[in-house]
């Protein structure tokens, strides 16, 4: 299983940034591949996120077990 990891910044406080695990249905089948080019469900992903300004990304294999990278 392939997670998506979004550094997420809030519009109104830029320097408030924040991780969010990216969980959509749209997300089911990305590839490693697709995840590091910036999946392209990500764009819409976002749409729904309006407030919020994505910083970055990182894709995880596995399950995310909450120690540093």
């Amino acid at each position: 299983m392939i997670k998506i990891i979004a550094v997420l910044c809030s519009l109104s406080s830029p320097a408030n940034c924040h991780e969010k695990t990216v969980t959509t249905s749209d997300f089911a089948d990305v590839s490693v591949q697709s995840c590091l080019v910036g999946a392209p469900q990500l764009a819409e992903w976002m749409k729904q996120h309006p407030a919020e300004r994505l910083a970055a990304w990182r894709c995880v294999i596995g399950k995310r077990d909450g120690r540093g990278a």
